[in-house]
């Protein structure tokens, strides 16, 4: 298997050990981060539904006009700030957050950090 398999099936089962003790219920759904090589995606789930609450990521409209440019954790901030945005918007302020298998460092950690500033308990 190439490296980037192996990693990619890494992260998969340190995310589903994450995901085994982390369920977003109605009053506090669950913050999802993915992250590829370019982009960052933000996703508020509620899991007893399976519903999407709001989403954001460096494709969308949102954020893509405003960032135009900048380094990758700066948009990752610009994230953060919109999905607290659009949470609130839906009645949500509290989540619990599932960093999908990343480490908590880097763009992942300046993503949760703004949407701590924006509004977002967790």
């Amino acid at each position: 298997m190439p490296h980037t398999a192996i990693r990619r099936e890494h992260r998969k089962s340190r995310h589903m050990r994450v995901r085994m003790k982390v369920i977003g219920v109605p009053q506090r759904p669950r913050l999802n981060v993915f992250r590829s090589l370019r982009h960052i995606y933000a996703q508020v789930i509620d899991d007893t539904t399976g519903s999407t609450l709001a989403a954001v990521s460096t494709l969308s409209l949102a954020v893509a006009d405003k960032s135009i440019g900048g380094a990758k954790t700066e948009l990752a901030q610009k994230v953060g700030t919109a999905i607290a945005q659009q949470a609130r918007d839906a009645g949500v302020t509290r989540v619990v957050f599932d960093r999908g298998g990343y480490k908590y460092h880097g763009r992942v950690k300046a993503l949760a950090e703004a949407a701590r500033k924006g509004g977002l308990e967790f």
